[in-house]
């Protein structure tokens, strides 16, 4: 169902409320789906309520409900993050559910065949495999603090909120087809089986957020294996959208049920949150985010120790969600000089882009590292990014610390 009087004085409140404490939400709301419920006992997710899989602090910074992927722990993986290391974003808990009596809702005006399907129909519809980054909107939130001195809300993610996974199931214009998709249908909105996510007093309902029909026609999936094994309970078993380029947010785990709407849906996730608010925007924020933007990561632990006087390659990640990397660069002198990286198989798929730089540092101290890509549209990442209070997309350039020591 349509959100409504979402342009409300009452709405802009309620967006106020939740900037200001979003981080202060319930920390653990049980998930009940076929009967079987989760809670943060039975959880194996240590510090993260509600989590399944193991979180080993050499791997994982936890963030309440959320998990984020220790980027030190990616320097000796290939070119997919492995499905126990992939980071963790979850509004409420991680739900339990039996693919067996699992079934997928197709329903509103815009389909002339409303029907359901089951786990194995879906199975035995024709596959694609993808290779493709999921990253939450907030990655990089923690930035606009410690390097622009600027005030946000939300969880304090670093770079660890993305990962790249192949991604096999069945393409959503495929199943929207069987459902009789209309010519005038303009909006698809999935919506999870996670609990309804409560902020602040308010029951915003279950995770949902419109897509486009071109969209959802051009690439995205419904993807029922990570990796090449079946989805973890945590990555959305035993479906979930998987929406290239855009933010992790449209890629809904755990999927239901699908409206396919004649006129535009809303939904709080894209009208109090998941846009931008803040003094360099509208009174009523921007329009609700979609595509991601250009970042850059070191495979290096924060604070990282290196030898005076010898040659040390750093390896890292860039990423664009406007397309391929055509490059990156390194600053080991606070962005005062750039060196070209050497790239690894750039064209090699769109998803992100392995590169590595030698550098002997010459003087003991602490030193800060910045890497900035470039991608295939000309975009670069810029030294500074806009605020916005809820903290998204930050996409400047990181400077990430490292010491110098005597050998």
């Amino acid at each position: 169902m349509p959100y409504e009087d979402h342009s409300s004085e009452g709405v802009r409140q309620r967006a106020r409320a939740g900037r200001r404490d979003r981080g202060n939400r319930d920390r653990l709301r049980l998930a009940a789906v076929d009967g079987e419920t989760l809670t943060g006992e039975t959880a194996a997710g240590e510090g993260c309520p509600g989590i399944v899989k193991p979180l080993p602090p050499e791997l994982f910074i936890p963030h309440e409900t959320n998990a984020e992927m220790r980027w030190e722990a990616m320097r000796d993986v290939g070119y997919h993050v492995p499905n126990e290391r992939f980071f963790v974003r979850n509004h409420t808990s991680t739900p339990i559910i039996d693919a067996a009596t699992w079934h997928l809702r197709l329903h509103g005006s815009g389909l002339r065949n409303p029907r359901s399907f089951g786990y194995e129909e879906l199975l035995a519809l024709p596959s694609v495999t993808r290779d493709v980054a999921i990253e939450c909107a907030g990655n990089g939130r923690s930035f606009f603090a410690t390097q622009q001195d600027q005030e946000i809300t939300g969880t304090p993610w670093r770079l660890g909120g993305i990962g790249v996974a192949r991604w096999r199931g069945a393409p959503l214009a495929a199943v929207l087809e069987l459902a009789g998709l209309t010519p005038d249908a303009v909006d698809v909105m999935p919506r999870g089986l996670d609990a309804d996510y409560v902020a602040d007093g308010v029951d915003y309902g279950r995770v949902r957020r419109p897509i486009p029909v071109s969209k959802a026609l051009k690439d995205v999936i419904l993807a029922y294996e990570m990796n090449d094994a079946p989805l973890p309970p945590d990555h959305g078993y035993p479906m979930r959208l998987v929406v290239p380029s855009w933010i992790g947010l449209a890629s809904i785990k755990w999927v239901g049920d699908i409206e396919v709407s004649t006129s535009p849906l809303a939904s709080p996730w894209n009208t109090e949150f998941y846009r931008m608010f803040g003094e360099a925007y509208p009174p009523g924020g921007s329009a609700p985010l979609s595509v991601q933007g250009i970042r850059s990561a070191f495979e290096l632990p924060w604070e990282a120790t290196l030898a005076v006087g010898r040659p040390h390659v750093l390896h890292g990640r860039s990423w664009s969600g406007n397309g391929r990397v055509a490059g990156v660069e390194v600053s080991f002198d606070e962005g005062a000089t750039w060196h070209h990286t050497q790239l690894l198989g750039p064209h090699v798929v769109p998803a992100w882009t392995r590169w590595h730089i030698t550098w002997s540092p010459q003087e003991v101290g602490p030193h800060t590292l910045l890497a900035r890509a470039t991608d295939e549209t000309g975009a670069v990442q810029p030294p500074r990014t806009t605020h916005n209070e809820f903290g998204y997309l930050f996409d400047a350039a990181v400077r990430h610390p490292v010491k110098v020591v005597k050998g």
